[in-house]
């Protein structure tokens, strides 16, 4: 009988793992309205909200682009930030090497990670004209 204890003991355990581990990184959602211009080097700012774990923050962006940068577009972006253990880790410097272009509208996708852990995925449509070729680097901050 004392196995058959010791057996259940280590199956709770177990789920009690895996559940908390799980909870500690929860993705977050995100939606953001970015607007960007420029010519060689790209500048942009704009605002969002992270929905995390039932609640909204919402946040500040500004970003710097450098490299082949022509013309000036809106983005609406949406999707996922994973790594999250904390609200506080969605703060930070964020960077990404793309290229992309829109002419009167468009679709665009990124990627960007920070020094936290903290990756964002995000798709969304694009209005204006503008294409771009760059190293990005853009910082949020929780408002």
């Amino acid at each position: 009988m004392p196995s058959a204890i010791r057996v259940a003991a280590i199956a709770l355990f177990a789920i009690f793992v895996s559940t908390t581990s799980s909870f500690a990184q929860a993705s977050g959602y995100v939606r953001l309205k970015f607007a960007k211009a420029g010519l060689m080097l790209g500048a942009g700012g704009g605002s969002g909200v992270l929905s995390y774990r039932g609640r909204d923050y919402p946040f500040r962006v500004s970003g710097l682009s450098l490299g082949v940068t022509a013309g000036g577009s809106v983005n609406r972006l949406e999707g996922w930030a994973s790594g999250i253990k904390q609200v506080s880790d969605f703060a930070g410097t964020y960077s990404s090497v793309g290229a992309g272009g829109a002419f009167v509208g468009g679709a665009g996708g990124v990627q960007l990670g920070n020094e936290k852990g903290v990756v964002l995925a995000l798709r969304g449509p694009k209005a204006g004209m503008e294409f771009a070729a760059n190293v990005s680097r853009i910082a949020i901050s929780l408002k």
